[in-house]
């Protein structure tokens, strides 16, 4: 281990009480999607505390911070790190100090983490800039939990230009790895995500007298088990793919066919061609289906996240860095998988490295996924969090 890795070891223990309250505090004063106005000031004077040139009002409710040191001209490329701010519709069930004060709000998803291990490795950086080989862009953003997705508008505003940036890094806590513990995938690592929504005017009436009746709950169902066959018959199965109905409302009753019903929906893949050939095969059959049973039709599809795409280099680099620092048996290599975040914009600009951050630690209970009520995580992992973002920046 080198001098660098030694001190920021040593920092990321002296900065973890600090950082754990940081954390807490944020957890405790959750905000939702493009609604981050408080948790964009905290970081924003965080910060300028540190003596960090920063912006806030970016992408929204976004901020950018940059660490240069001298040596550093306005043209240097830069290397960008990456946190996201914004909470979860979700009552929280868990019973701690730090629990959400904000009812029907809660950071379930762990950007409390994300944003607090980034104040953090900024702490570190900046103590450390004159090492530094290029400046440091640090990058807030809002609304990862909801389309159009925070990274979009925060590129639309610039956020990889000035200095313009030559990689980016970020990480998200992994529930079920323990606390101690990173993973890394090179290439492709998380699918595509678009919304669909359909409603299906019919024609209500007794249950006794269908045949007076248009069903829309008949016409959902027969686009549910339809449109299956999209994915089974319509795409290579080389390509992961996924589509699934999450939501199904019709508000009869045992003896009534109601007027409506509305089917949610998710599409998910990894390969764009595909993606935009599925999207108008499901509007279509959909369309057609609804049509051929009598009823009418409303379609949305929105438009999310695009799929993720590790840069192999750049990810082989820090997972190298990883095993360094933390030993061989305290890296994973993760497979695909069919979840999806907007941290996918940066790949398709720039080389990316998404890894994952261990937080489970089943002899104190913190078991639960994410999006769960009793998310909750092991805070050690703020440290490993830390030094892995700050070595992010760092040649060794």
């Amino acid at each position: 281990m080198n001098n660098i890795q030694n001190i920021i070891r040593k920092k990321s223990e002296e900065l973890f009480d600090k950082i754990k309250k940081v954390r807490e505090h944020l957890h405790a004063n959750p905000e939702l999607s493009y609604q981050e106005y408080e948790t964009m000031e905290y970081v924003f004077q965080y910060l300028t505390q540190l003596g960090i040139d920063c912006q806030k009002g970016i992408g929204g409710t976004g901020v950018i911070g940059t660490i240069r040191n001298e040596k550093h001209t306005e043209n240097t490329l830069a290397i960008a790190l990456r946190a996201d701010l914004d909470a979860l519709p979700i009552i929280e069930q868990n019973d701690v100090p730090y629990k959400s004060k904000k009812e029907g709000v809660m950071h379930a998803c762990g950007h409390d983490v994300h944003t607090s291990i980034l104040l953090g490795a900024a702490e570190i950086i900046n103590d450390l800039k004159e090492e530094l080989p290029y400046p440091v862009k640090l990058i807030f953003q809002p609304g990862e939990e909801k389309n159009p997705g925070g990274a979009s508008l925060m590129i639309r505003d610039g956020v990889l230009e000035n200095p313009k940036v030559k990689e980016i890094y970020a990480l998200h806590v992994f529930p079920s790895m323990p606390v101690g513990k990173v993973g890394f995938k090179e290439g492709l690592y998380m699918a595509s995500c678009d919304e669909i929504y359909i409603t299906i005017h019919g024609k209500g009436g007794h249950g006794a007298t269908p045949h007076e009746c248009i069903d829309p709950i008949l016409i959902g169902a027969n686009i549910i088990t339809n449109l299956q066959h999209i994915v089974s018959r319509k795409c290579d199965p080389k390509i992961p793919c996924v589509l699934s109905f999450g939501h199904f409302e019709a508000l009869g009753a045992t003896n009534i066919i109601p007027e409506k019903a509305i089917l949610k929906g998710t599409f998910r893949t990894m390969n764009e061609n595909w993606r935009e050939k599925a999207l108008l095969l499901i509007e279509k059959n959909a369309k057609g289906i609804i049509e051929s049973m009598g009823g009418k039709a409303e379609i949305e599809i929105s438009r999310g996240y695009p799929y993720l795409e590790n840069h192999p280099e750049t990810t082989r680099k820090l997972k190298q860095k990883a095993i360094q620092t933390l030993g061989q048996e305290k890296v994973e290599d993760l497979p695909i998988r069919l979840t999806s975040e907007d941290f996918s914009f940066y790949s398709q600009e720039v080389p990316v490295c998404f890894f994952r951050l261990g937080v489970r630690n089943e002899e104190k209970g913190i078991i639960h996924g994410v999006h769960h009520p009793k998310f909750d995580i092991d805070a050690s992992a703020l440290k490993i969090g830390m030094q892995m973002m700050s070595l992010s920046v760092f040649e060794l």
